[in-house]
């Protein structure tokens, strides 16, 4: 580390000692991998084995329906190493490779596997701090330069017993540098089941709030609406077609939305249509995935479907709603592979729609809308804060 690198670019008040470089090995009281569990070893309660699975960057991951257990017995007969609360855990495995996290309290003893570290603090370091520098692009990029093996890279315990840590001299800073980003974290975490929460009920109620197998009804209905839905084959419905541009035709900063074969939406600096339209991947990786709704002028990708023209028994935005909902497992039953390479003409066209009242189909794009726009704020709300995290983990590291 140079001598400008001795202190990192933001801190907190109070705190101007230079920082130190101390070897992850020396800031443990034990460091150690975890125990060879086989399977003939494990039972069905006891002590908890605590896989690589349920290590995630700065984050423990419960998999409830993939817990493994080993007997009391067995604990004592293999002489293995109890994690305690508060450990440090790090994956030698990827993905990726060297990520960590905290020990909770889980109100049962726990071990952990072969491939797992255990990096328990001296009372005198910051297990808090210590995890968020484990979750930093910095270390990782030492992670990645000191892999070894073949195809299912690892790193080695000797190795991050090597790894230099620039560590705060003051443990009250190490300790006010561990709790901010803890708190960022515990945000991000909110944010991130928040949207989670939204996107599960969303799913769930677009299996309700359509017909299902050949129904003429959907399984739940706004208050007032008990007429049957008419069903309509796309064609009939509106103008399909495909755009003509190239993906070279896109630039940097276009002026207009260029929508290509994947969820970028790219520039162009012209527009072949100004319309309301549907518009959906022809081929590529995302076929019967990627869908966008668009109301104004754009380009398109000669390999992708517009819909377009809509006549007056369906609004656009609830046959997008409609078409996004079906239209992947419509193809699936037209393919004997187990992927979509491309679309043909028919499976758009000959596709049958449910149609409720003009009504009812407002009721069901507000509804819809609403959902799409809270799962948009929660997620760049999730997004800003992990950039503020990243910057933050930039500038308040050395």
């Amino acid at each position: 580390m140079s001598e400008k690198a001795k202190v990192p670019a933001i801190r907190f008040k109070g705190f101007t000692d230079l920082w130190e470089q101390r070897k992850l090995r020396d800031l443990c009281i034990i460091f150690t991998d975890g125990d060879w569990i086989e399977s003939k070893d494990q039972s069905d309660s006891g002590v908890r084995l605590v896989q690589t699975g349920n290590v995630g960057i700065a984050e423990y991951l419960d998999k409830p329906n993939n817990r493994k257990w080993i007997s009391e017995d067995t604990f004592a007969r293999l002489n293995c190493e109890e994690v305690l609360p508060g450990d440090i855990l790090i994956s030698r495995l990827p993905e990726p490779a060297g990520r960590a996290c905290i020990m909770p309290f889980l109100d049962v003893r726990m071990i952990t596997a072969v491939d797992c570290t255990i990096a328990r603090t001296a009372s005198d370091y910051s297990n808090k701090f210590l995890i968020q520098y484990l979750s930093s692009q910095y270390y990782f990029n030492e992670v990645n330069a000191a892999l070894a093996g073949g195809t299912r890279q690892r790193i080695s315990r000797s190795n991050l017993a090597r790894f230099y840590i620039p560590t705060p001299v003051k443990y009250e800073e190490q300790e006010a540098i561990g709790k901010y980003f803890k708190q960022l974290d515990n945000l991000i975490t909110l944010h991130q089941h928040k949207l989670l929460k939204i996107k599960n009920l969303k799913k769930a109620m677009l299996e309700k709030m359509f017909p299902k197998n050949g129904s003429n009804v959907p399984e739940v209905r706004f208050t007032g609406f008990t007429d049957a839905w008419e069903q309509r084959k796309v064609k009939n419905l509106c103008e399909i077609s495909t755009g003509k541009s190239n993906t070279q035709d896109r630039i940097e900063d276009g002026i207009y939305p260029f929508y290509v074969r994947s969820p970028i939406i790219e520039r162009s600096n012209r527009y072949l249509y100004d319309e309301e339209a549907v518009l959906t991947v022809g081929d590529g990786v995302g076929t019967g995935k990627i869908y966008h709704y668009v109301n104004g002028k754009y380009d398109l990708h000669q390999r992708v479907y517009r819909m377009f023209d809509f006549n007056n028994e369906v609004s656009a935005k609830y046959f997008y709603h409609y078409f996004s909902n079906h239209f992947y497992d419509r193809v699936m039953t037209m393919t004997a592979k187990t992927s979509v390479d491309s679309v043909r003409y028919e499976m758009i066209s000959e596709m049958v729609i449910g149609i409720p009242s003009g009504k009812e189909q407002v009721k069901i794009i507000n509804y819809l809308d609403n959902l799409d726009n809270l799962i948009t704020l929660h997620q760049r709300k999730y997004e800003k804060l992990q950039n503020i995290k990243k910057a933050c983990l930039e500038k308040m590291f050395v």
